[in-house]
């Protein structure tokens, strides 16, 4: 299935149903799960289906949905572009958020005549926080479930994206003109490898990234790579590195000139998460050992908001762990699961 965005991108979505003969031809609450930086819909599906959250939210009777942002495999469509033309990845995860979900939620809801819940991780939150300032975008949302929740980042510890940070990789990659960030292309694999040789031990690449794991499967890391990392923009890239340079949440900063060009004042717009309405209902999970979403970082959220959404904290988890863990679902996946259910009954559409 493909939803198009308002600035012309197709975007694929996989649709899931249940697994049980009781729920067979039958669709439940519509969920749209949307993924991570560098990953795409199959992110949700890694694992075993008893431990992959997509499988696991449609043998609960969900008409899960997994969604794929603009520049991964499922979605470099455009009506008028090509994924060879510069303007094709002229966008950051500001794009992904007022466009992307916007499109695909609204693509779901016309299909279900129903509102949905969704569910982010990591981008995926950055992308729903943003969203959810939007009034025309609530109105189609029942409730969302957040892993890894960011709207800030200038407290993460991740020492490998700290070092990028501080090599300004992110501004040096657009003076090259390279748009598409794509560590599986030629380029990208010889960038990898110069930055582990000359400015960080790489032999462990995956904890100086997301802090240290508890429960991620390191022997299935050659099957993950088989279909992560997904492309991006290198412009989505300069959004996050902004953020972490500057301690903000808002709208891509172009500088001065432009900005009063595009916004019209100096500084870019702020994506306000107070506006989140109260009636949106919310539930986080957030853990100790995450090098990207900063407990810091998560509790600065929790405070900017109006409403108090119910909270999950574990100690021991790594950004990955909230995606692929071993024992995600009696750690998180049951709880989050209680928390969808209670605003839906279940039955056919």
């Amino acid at each position: 299935m493909q939803a198009q965005t308002k600035d012309g991108y197709l975007l694929g979505l996989q649709r899931v149903a249940s697994n049980s003969r009781y729920l067979r031809r039958q669709y439940g609450p519509p969920v749209l799960l949307l993924h991570g930086l560098m990953m795409a819909g199959d992110a949700w599906f890694l694992n075993s289906p008893n431990q992959s959250l997509g499988f696991i939210l449609a043998d609960h009777g969900f008409d899960v949905w997994a969604g794929n942002v603009r520049g991964t495999r499922w979605s470099r469509g455009h009506v008028s572009l090509t994924e060879k033309d510069k303007d094709f990845w002229d966008w950051s995860w500001q794009e992904l958020a007022l466009y992307d979900l916007e499109g695909m939620a609204r693509y779901i809801y016309n299909i279900t005549n129903s509102k949905i819940f969704i569910v982010g991780h990591s981008q995926g939150t950055i992308m729903s926080l943003a969203a959810f300032t939007q009034p025309h975008i609530v109105s189609m949302v029942e409730a969302a479930a957040l892993l890894s929740p960011i709207s800030f980042l200038d407290h993460i510890s991740a020492s490998f994206v700290l070092r990028l940070v501080k090599m300004h990789i992110d501004e040096v990659l657009l003076v090259m003109g390279i748009h598409e960030l794509n560590f599986k292309s030629d380029w990208g694999t010889h960038m990898l490898d110069m930055v582990c040789d000359e400015y960080a031990n790489c032999s462990d690449l995956l904890t100086p990234i997301t802090g240290k794991n508890c429960c991620f499967n390191i022997s299935r890391i050659d099957f993950y790579l088989k279909y992560e990392p997904e492309p991006t923009s290198s412009k989505n890239l300069n959004h996050l590195f902004q953020m972490i340079r500057e301690g903000t949440f808002r709208m891509y900063d172009y500088g001065i000139l432009k900005n009063l060009i595009r916004y019209g004042r100096l500084q870019p717009p702020a994506f306000d998460v107070s506006s989140i309405p109260n009636s949106l209902p919310l539930w986080m999970a957030y853990g100790g050992n995450d090098a990207l979403a900063d407990v810091t970082d998560v509790q600065h959220t929790l405070k900017e908001l109006k409403s108090q959404p119910e909270v999950l904290f574990l100690e021991e988890y790594g950004h990955i762990d909230f995606l692929l863990s071993v024992r995600s679902k009696e750690d998180l996946y049951d709880d989050m699961i209680r928390f969808l259910k209670s605003f839906r009954k279940f039955g056919s559409y």
